[in-house]
Formats: C-alpha cells, sequence, structure tokens
C-alpha cells in the first residue's frame, strides 16, 4: 500500500512538473521586456529542482520497512470506545517492537507515553485496517497507552498500560 502511494506520488509530480514546463516553453508574452521571460524560465526551472530535491531528501527513508526477523515481538492493539486491548503486557528492552493497530468500532489514535510523560510514537487506528509501527524501547518501565484522536465522550478514559522489561 505504501509503495502504491509512494508511486502515485512521484507520477502526480511529474505531471505537475510537465505543466510547468509546457507553460514556460508556451510562454509568448510579445510586450514584456527581452529578459523577462529569461527571468521566468530561470525562475520556474529553479523551483522545480528545489522541489524535486526537497521532495527526493524527504522521502528518502519512505516507505518504512518492517522487520521480519524472529527477534522481533509482535503486539496486537485493538481500540474499543473506551479502551485499549493489549495481547501482551511485558515487552523487551532492546528489542523490535512491532504493534499491529486496529479497531472494531471507531477511529482512534494510538499514542506510547515512557515512564518521564514523552510521546514515543503515534498511529491511527482504524475499523477495517492494521497499521503497523515498529518501535525499539530504550529505557525500562511503565510505558502508558493514550488515545491520540477524539472518540467520544469516554476519551479522556481510554488509557492502557504496558510495561518494558529487561530479559
Amino acid at each position: 500500500m505504501q509503495m502504491m502511494v509512494l508511486t502515485v506520488s512521484l507520477v502526480l509530480m511529474a505531471v505537475v512538473a510537465l505543466i510547468f514546463v509546457a507553460a514556460v516553453r508556451s510562454a509568448g508574452i510579445e510586450q514584456a521586456p527581452a529578459n523577462t521571460d529569461r527571468n521566468r524560465t530561470f525562475l520556474i526551472y529553479g523551483m522545480l529542482i528545489v522541489g524535486v530535491v526537497v521532495t527526493a531528501g524527504s522521502l528518502r527513508q519512505w516507505p518504512h520497512a518492517i522487520s521480519s526477523s524472529t527477534e522481533t515481538v509482535q503486539v496486537n492493539a485493538t481500540g474499543y470506545q473506551w479502551y485499549w486491548e493489549l495481547d501482551k503486557e511485558e515487552v523487551p528492552i532492546g528489542k523490535s517492537v512491532i504493534f499491529n493497530v486496529h479497531t472494531k468500532d471507531a477511529t482512534h489514535g494510538l499514542g506510547v507515553i515512557d515512564p518521564n510523560g514523552r510521546l514515543l510514537f503515534q498511529t491511527q487506528a482504524m475499523p477495517g485496517y492494521v497499521n503497523q509501527v515498529e518501535y525499539i524501547f530504550s529505557e525500562p518501565g511503565k510505558h502508558q497507552i493514550l488515545c491520540m484522536e477524539f472518540c467520544g465522550i469516554g476519551h479522556h478514559d481510554m488509557t492502557s498500560e504496558f510495561n518494558v522489561v529487561a530479559k
């Protein structure tokens, strides 16, 4: 799915770039000063090059691959109104943990908070779809899960906890 989104995005960016190039080539203003066309062409090509460089730089590591080694721990997190159900209460420190996040009712946002109150990561929980997030925990302790998307009257109570332990 992510590869398809990336491919569609790149194709649409190429179409926009071709439209810019066609606009530059067909610009034929007779009353403008002679250097106006040259300046406009330079500006459009410059913006096009900067856009391609920024896009390539920001999408270089995308889509993110989820590892599939035997060292990974899978945690299934299911959102309901208004609680989280986890199939594991403990995860190991220093190992790859993959959270398979989904919901049975409304859209939720799974956010994992470390013992110091910092948000480590978040993802959407959507009906009919499983989002995966891979994370390696570096400090032990009780981590909290909060719903990060307003899901109704009991949203503020939609929390859960799990422990990160040394094994």
